[in-house]
């Protein structure tokens, strides 16, 4: 017995003749540069092809996780851990470094003190 194979009234691989749309996925018939089936179409395919050439838009940024700079008070000499305003003075204090709170004294101090401080003399 013979097999016998029929061929679709539309052929599905000729750009001369069908195009799928870039969207949708359907067949249409291509009229001059067009690479959609519709204008809704087109700029799917557009947000799709903007949204997939710049990924690092949706990354999220990463934060400290907790207050790192130390400021200074020129006024009164205090020390303030993620602190701008002075709380004796009520003025803006300088920005000295970042660092922390020693955890035996519980003062502020910069990380540059610390490397100071660690150094063998």
């Amino acid at each position: 017995m013979e097999r016998v194979t029929t061929t679709p009234a539309i052929p599905s691989r000729h750009d001369g003749v069908t195009m799928t749309c870039l969207a949708c996925g359907s067949g249409f018939a291509p009229a001059g540069r067009r690479r959609s089936c519709s204008d809704a179409c087109r700029a799917v395919a557009f947000r799709r092809r903007k949204r997939a050439a710049d990924p690092a838009e949706h990354e999220p940024t990463m934060r400290p996780v907790g207050p790192i700079t130390v400021y200074e008070c020129d006024g009164c000499g205090s020390r303030a851990v993620g602190e701008q305003r002075c709380a004796d003075c009520s003025t803006f204090m300088r920005r000295v470094g970042p660092g922390g709170t020693c955890p035996s004294c519980d003062e502020a101090v910069t990380v540059a003190e610390l490397l100071r401080r660690a150094e063998p003399r």
